[in-house]
């Protein structure tokens, strides 16, 4: 080996030259073929996805900062030819390591419609069903869009409970009034009436749904959806859902079920507290009994394991207060104690009650197994209680987390269930059923709670099965 090693040294200088000239050109290629550029986010070129990246595409968003052609391809995360704050938001969950979901081509059911289905409204009057969540990826109202586009003509625009603009309190009385800017008739449907009537569908061809859901039965914007699904049958007209995705995911079918008897506003099918369903698979299983004429526009790039975290939307403030995704899964987890004693403050984030102890309380709930949620003793006043920390959104259940938690508040102080009697109370139609307040006066454990409504939610699950979208589920 070492006399091969004196002959190739001894073979010229010329023979050196090329090898190392060989090498150089490899070095540069190599370097060329994996220089940080190519890796999506990596803006600075450090070889990594971190936060000094996300302030980089945030000063180029607010117009504080220029970036070079390249930078700007390796910032375009969702390929949609345009710099906002969707890439920001996928470069903030790449840098923190959460995008094992995250789907590049992920589209709502709004930008489906621009973009591949239009023909459904081309040269139609329309009237939208919406508020201030109705919005695409890049932040835009889907009725800017619809008033802007050629071959379509927006009619009216319809409001839900908070209103068009989400700002009025919970229960608070809508009224209708016509649109400053584009002046249209804005009707209100949680005002003089919940469903549209035939008067304010005048001249309308076709209804559009858009609106976020959060995934709890009892948020009434779902009820809305039904309510415009029995009007279009009654008036002969399409309606077309414009799909959301759960922002709890599609996995968690849990927490008491709806009975006949205390179906309402804030329940308006039978349904467990938690469905795991879109709202077009939602329109689907009300179209069960409704029959109307209705289609679904899909999302592209969803599946039902995931939850809101994945599709690199930003969360826009569904009602005032759901301001973020926090109280998004806290929404059940602590507001099923109307009128018990037992409540929820800071916006869906703390439950607790007058007399409890927050420690026991909180040592109660750390102990009971429930994955992705610990609670944090803490004092509000004379209420003892817990501030809810999710530490995996993935694996948190807000229905049975709020099973839990008003069970065991039940166990350590004196509170007490409303009862139905002439007319349902507004516990048993959050709830669905008198049952959860009998199991309670019964001092019955929150497992078993549990193991009693567990048939039910089985046999919901088997029906539930029909009306899912064949297009999300998982590979």
């Amino acid at each position: 080996m070492h006399n091969q090693g004196r002959i190739t040294c001894k073979s010229g200088l010329g023979t050196v030259t090329f090898l190392v000239t060989v090498i150089l050109i490899f070095i540069i290629s190599f370097s060329a073929a994996c220089a940080p550029m190519s890796s999506p986010g990596d803006i600075n070129e450090d070889g990594k996805v971190d936060v000094r990246d996300v302030v980089m595409v945030m000063k180029y968003v607010l117009d504080l900062r220029t970036l070079t052609d390249d930078q700007l391809k390796t910032a375009d995360l969702n390929n949609d030819g345009v710099i906002d704050v969707k890439d920001a938001t996928k470069m903030m969950q790449l840098s923190l390591g959460l995008n094992d979901h995250v789907d590049e081509e992920f589209k709502l059911g709004s930008e489906v419609l621009f973009d591949k289905m239009f023909y459904l409204i081309q040269d139609k009057k329309v009237g939208l069903v919406t508020n201030q969540s109705g919005v695409n990826g890049s932040g835009k109202s889907t009725i800017d869009l619809l008033f802007e586009s050629t071959g379509v003509e927006l009619i009216a625009l319809y409001g839900p409970e908070h209103g068009i603009d989400g700002k009025a309190g919970a229960g608070d009385y809508v009224e209708s009034y016509t649109h400053p800017e584009l002046g249209i008739p804005v009707y209100s449907l949680y005002g003089q009436t919940r469903m549209p009537t035939e008067e304010m569908l005048d001249d309308i061809e076709v209804l559009i749904y858009d609106i976020q859901d959060i995934g709890a039965r009892s948020y009434t914007y779902i009820s809305t959806l039904n309510y415009c699904m029995i009007a279009a049958e009654k008036y002969n007209l399409p309606l077309i859902v414009l799909d959301r995705p759960n922002p709890l995911g599609g996995l968690i079918v849990d927490g008491p079920m709806m009975e006949e008897k205390f179906k309402s506003f804030v329940g308006v099918d039978i349904l467990p507290m938690a469905h795991g369903m879109t709202v077009g698979e939602l329109a689907r299983y009300f179209n069960r009994e409704i029959n109307a004429e209705v289609v679904i526009v899909p999302m592209e790039g969803y599946d039902r394991t995931m939850i809101f975290q994945d599709t690199g939307l930003s969360w826009i403030q569904t009602s005032p207060n759901i301001p973020d995704i926090d109280s998004v899964f806290g929404y059940m987890a602590t507001g099923l104690g109307e009128n018990t004693g037992v409540f929820q403050a800071d916006q869906f984030k703390w439950i607790g009650g007058k007399g409890l102890d927050e420690s026991e309380y909180a040592d109660l709930l750390n102990s009971a197994g429930l994955k992705g949620i610990e609670f944090i003793p803490e004092r509000r006043g004379e209420a003892g209680g817990v501030r809810l920390k999710i530490t995996d959104y993935h694996l948190f259940n807000p229905a049975r987390s709020g099973i839990y938690a008003l069970t065991y508040a039940f166990a350590l102080g004196d509170f007490n269930v409303p009862k139905s009697n002439e007319t349902n109370v507004m516990f048993d139609k959050i709830m669905g059923t008198a049952k959860m307040g009998e199991y309670l006066e019964a001092g019955l454990s929150p497992q078993e709670i549990e193991t009693l409504f567990a048939p039910n939610i089985e046999s919901f699950k088997a029906i539930r099965k029909e009306y899912l979208l064949p297009q999300y589920d998982p590979e």
